[in-house]
């Protein structure tokens, strides 16, 4: 099921349902993970896939079929023009870019806006995945997730990456922790030096989130009971701001 509440986008799907009575090809095009298939899937769901990198499947299924899905459209291949007469085509392609003849081939071609240009659908899927993470680790925390510009780079793929970590975080216990730490030492440790290689593993968070949290190097000494001028030696080994 597709979701959006995106005007830009509307534009989109309007066009694409309008071009299902005819006999028209189109091409959808735009960043990964936005959700061009799963908007495809949801207008033409009956219709026949194939891989566009897969040069003998996509040449036997415009052979066969009359109606079909190529993902992983490949705008720079050199694709027959008569192959696509009399059929209707729907490509999706992670590539903007277009050539005279790859425009030739279609009657319509859309272009999706990556995830950052579409608020609306950020708030839907901020509680969506949120929904599913509280569901999946059993997490307590319903404070709304703030995503970052860094959790949109990857569109929809680093937004549920970033809001599934945030719950982790959220319900990590010290035994969690643990054997986190004890399967990334079963994995790295070997060196030479290895003890004063992994300690600011520990050091380095547990300093600065009492910084954060205290906001006085004083307070904080006094807290974690060593010297001030030891804690003050460590923030500038850490490279603590």
């Amino acid at each position: 099921m597709f979701h959006t509440t995106s005007q830009k986008l509307r534009y989109i799907i309007k066009g694409l349902e309008l071009s299902k009575s005819l006999c028209v090809s189109s091409l959808v095009a735009g960043e990964p993970n936005i959700g061009k298939k799963t908007l495809i899937e949801s207008i033409f769901p009956n219709a026949i896939w194939v891989d566009g990198t897969d040069s003998n499947a996509l040449k036997n299924a415009l052979m066969t079929y009359n109606e079909i899905i190529i993902y992983n459209f490949n705008i720079y291949a050199d694709y027959n023009i008569s192959d696509f007469n009399g059929k209707k085509i729907i490509a999706i392609s992670d590539s903007t870019n277009t050539t005279a003849q790859i425009d030739s081939l279609f009657a319509f071609m859309y272009t999706m806006p990556s995830l950052i240009e579409r608020p609306e659908d950020i708030e839907y899927l901020n509680e969506k995945f949120s929904k599913e993470a509280q569901s999946i680790f059993g997490s307590n925390n319903t404070k709304a997730y703030t995503p970052s510009v860094n959790d949109l780079l990857n569109n929809t793929k680093s937004l549920k990456k970033a809001i599934l970590l945030h719950h982790v975080y959220s319900s990590i216990t010290a035994i969690d922790i643990e054997k986190i730490l004890y399967k990334y030492f079963s994995n790295e440790i070997g060196g030479n030096n290895d003890y004063s290689k992994f300690l600011p593993i520990f050091e380095r968070p547990l300093i600065k989130s009492g910084l954060y949290r205290f906001g006085s190097q004083l307070k904080l000494s006094s807290i974690l009971g060593i010297n001030r001028n030891t804690l003050r030696k460590k923030i500038n080994e850490l490279g603590i701001n």
